[in-house]
């Protein structure tokens, strides 16, 4: 027999690739929630760091431009400033830190570890789903922290709120996180990302109504936070911790008046519709433009 012969007799094995599934695709998502809770834990610096702007918001701002209504013992009405600011401080640290644990993907991308992901059998909405849930997951634990210190602000400690408030901010982190993400879909460098997230991010916050009222604004004014995404999913925050302030009816009609499409209050349940609609649309938007560009 000669050494041309020999090849024939090696056996050829049968590749197996695992089918795919709701098990698979759901392990998938699970896997990549798992990495950013490690990576959340051990990076006390950052736990540490994403606290600072928001105290700064609550206890400075608030203290602070609350001096200027000395004339009314600090208060406007019946509702200290850094009591009204509190919801609006939840939002902006729910925003920052969801909007960077999205665009964090890039850096996953710049070292090569996206493309490990994407490789694997298992689709790319699984990925961005777990990298969502997980950038979610982070900025609601962050926003425990400020929780703990409603008293210290004048908002009762009321379990069933913190509770409420808890399912809203993750519903909301999960939609910024989408946007964070949408926005990595053709970026290549970090040096790249975080420029264009400040540039988006900080309209985003000053015309959700985070740090004002929503009720006679100047008309573009209300024309912006009506088109904004994220005015949906502050105004239940707010909406649920002024229903636990003793607040007198015209105090809740002058720093919580809903917002208002023409003479139609849109009601709480339908601003958490569509902040969910938000939520799906951003999330198929980055699941498509990662399919092309990858």
């Amino acid at each position: 027999m000669t050494q041309l012969e020999e090849p024939s007799r090696l056996r050829v094995e049968a590749v197996r690739i695992p089918q795919s599934g709701p098990a698979t695709e759901s392990r998938a998502a699970a896997v990549v929630w798992q990495r950013e809770m490690i990576r959340f834990f051990k990076d006390r610096t950052r736990i540490l760091s994403s606290l600072a702007q928001p105290l700064l918001f609550l206890f400075v701002l608030g203290s602070g431009l609350g001096s200027l209504l000395a004339s009314a013992g600090g208060r406007s009405g019946g509702v200290a400033l850094p009591t009204f600011l509190f919801p609006g401080v939840l939002a902006v640290s729910v925003l920052f830190t969801a909007a960077f644990s999205g665009i964090s993907i890039v850096w996953d991308r710049e070292f090569g570890f996206l493309r490990e992901m994407l490789v694997a059998p298992v689709s790319t909405t699984s990925i961005l789903v777990g990298k969502a849930v997980g950038g979610a997951t982070v900025a609601t634990l962050q926003c425990v922290l400020l929780l703990a210190l409603a008293g210290l602000v004048g908002v009762p400690y009321d379990p069933l709120m913190f509770l409420e408030l808890l399912c809203l901010i993750f519903l909301m982190a999960f939609m910024i996180c989408s946007l964070g993400l949408m926005l990595a879909a053709r970026l290549r460098q970090v040096q790249t990302a975080m420029p264009m997230v400040q540039l988006i991010i900080t309209p985003l916050m000053f015309l959700s109504g985070a740090l004002f009222p929503l009720g006679n604004l100047p008309l573009w004014l209300t024309v912006l936070t009506h088109v904004n995404p994220m005015t949906y999913a502050v105004e239940p925050l707010r909406h649920v911790v002024f229903a636990r302030l003793d607040a007198s009816a015209a105090d809740l009609a002058r720093y919580d008046p809903g917002i208002r499409w023409g003479a139609f209050v849109v009601p709480t349940w339908l601003e958490i519709v569509l902040t969910i609609a938000f939520s799906v649309v951003l999330l198929a938007l980055a699941v498509g433009r990662f399919r092309r560009t990858e």
